[in-house]
């Protein structure tokens, strides 16, 4: 689906009708339905390709176009007999005023799109079966079937009343109110474990997701006790699309070997964040990365300077003591590991600001560095003293201790405090800067030239 919003001004009501006039101002293309299951994968950093059934239409050329631009693999069954479907929002001041829906659910040939997802298939970690009653997924029980002769999960976000058509799914995400319409109403907590129990019995599954909106989630798996997730989500704009986070961040998290009850959690995240945005919207590992470091359940390694200066943010709303240090750490030893100790001795958290490829050699030589950036950057997040580490470019990381002012900087070495790289900036903010000494007898240099001989 492709969901187009168009956002404007009003301030008067027409003449022909008691209705207001939007002056349009901008128009907004975004990938709607199991498009933005595939939007919201992609942004996790999951490799995503897609199968979905659109028209010959300027609509289906807006969604390629936006698809392809996210690396997002397009297998899509055209047909010309029939529109892309497309919702088109009407948004001024924050609120929707209209919804115009254009579509055709008449039958679409399941067995074109059943071969389709055979030939995809191949490689594949997990599969998201999105059920939007729009007909594409008509040969449903077939699909799934596909997916379990190939050893693949097969996840589906189902729709209807008939959940029979998915026996044999490994998991399905219905929310309260979908799950409600098939087995009843259940009036308690115990009442809605029973029915999903009896749900998970006869329709073959590994386990069942219940979404429950203000209450969290209900997850539960074949003979395992059901865990209860609460609520994450702080402020709420908008729904729309929270279901497709939802399966996607599960789906992600699955294929990449968590655990159920671990992909659940992180669904759970997920959807408390995406609630926030307007529209069909998508999180990133960043931000979910925040809001665990939030929680005090993670949110540490290798980060970008955005989420970073988050965290930071976080972590001195805690009344925590942030250390930052850099350098090229080429040849990672003993030396370092225990330089590293001693400065995030002074404080709560240690961020390790690292030199990339092209500076170092601008340093060092050509000759150097020995390990590539992304290999330092890894070594040194594994590191139990370190908790975010950030790459910079330039050949000193002034710029960004300027950006995010730690109330201590270390540096090792016989520096002078003045001399070292962003001291001016931490002193004048109200930080300190403290040089540590390196340990005697340990130099990647000297590593370097024992290899060497």
């Amino acid at each position: 689906m492709l969901d187009r919003y168009l956002f404007g001004s009003t301030g008067r009501i027409s003449p022909e009708a008691p209705v207001p006039v939007v002056r349009v101002q901008e128009i907004d293309d975004r990938p709607g339905g199991a498009a933005n299951v595939a939007i919201n994968l992609a942004s996790l950093g999951v490799t995503t390709r897609l199968v979905g059934v659109v028209g010959e239409d300027e609509e289906a050329r807006s969604l390629r176009t936006i698809l392809k631009s996210r690396a997002i693999q397009c297998d899509f069954l055209t047909v010309d007999d029939r529109p892309t479907i497309t919702k088109t929002r009407v948004q001024s001041r924050g609120q929707q005023l209209i919804r115009l829906d254009q579509e055709d659910t008449a039958a679409i040939p399941g067995e074109e799109v059943v071969k389709i997802l055979q030939d995809s298939i191949q490689g594949a970690d997990a599969v998201v079966l999105s059920d939007y009653g729009k007909g594409a997924l008509a040969d449903i029980a077939t699909m799934i079937d596909v997916c379990r002769k190939a050893g693949v999960p097969v996840l589906v976000d189902p729709k209807g009343h008939d959940f029979e058509k998915y026996r044999g799914a490994s998991v399905i995400t219905p929310n309260q109110t979908e799950f409600e319409a098939v087995v009843g109403v259940c009036d308690s907590d115990e009442e809605l474990v029973a029915r999903a129990r009896e749900m998970l019995d006869h329709l073959e599954l590994n386990a069942l997701l219940v979404t429950r909106s203000e209450k969290g989630m209900l997850l539960l798996e074949a003979d395992m006790e059901p865990v209860f997730l609460s609520t994450q989500a702080r402020e709420v704009y908008d729904v729309t699309g929270a279901g497709d986070t939802v399966i996607a961040t599960f789906a992600g998290a699955i294929a990449s070997g968590q655990d159920l009850a671990s992909a659940a959690a992180l669904s759970n995240i997920a959807a408390g964040l995406v609630v926030r945005k307007i529209g069909v919207a998508a999180v990133t590992p960043g931000e979910i990365s925040v809001s665990l470091h939030q929680r005090g359940q993670g949110g540490r390694g290798l980060v970008g300077l955005d989420e970073l200066k988050l965290m930071v943010a976080e972590s001195r709303g805690r009344g925590e003591r942030v250390i930052m240090t850099n350098g090229c750490f080429d040849v990672l030893h003993a030396g370092h590991v225990a330089y590293l100790e001693e400065a995030k001795g002074l404080g709560d958290r240690l961020i390790v600001a690292v030199n990339d490829d092209a500076s170092v050699r601008r340093l060092k030589g050509d000759s150097r560095p020995v390990n590539e950036l992304q290999d330092r950057l890894l070594v040194l997040a594994g590191l139990a003293a370190v908790d975010w580490v950030v790459p910079f470019s330039e050949d000193t990381p002034t710029a960004l201790i300027a950006d995010v002012l730690p109330d201590v900087l270390v540096k090792g070495g016989d520096y002078k405090p003045d001399d070292i790289a962003g001291a001016k900036d931490v002193l004048q903010n109200g930080g300190e800067v403290r040089v540590l000494a390196f340990r005697d007898g340990h130099s990647s240099s000297r590593i370097i030239d024992k290899l060497s001989e």
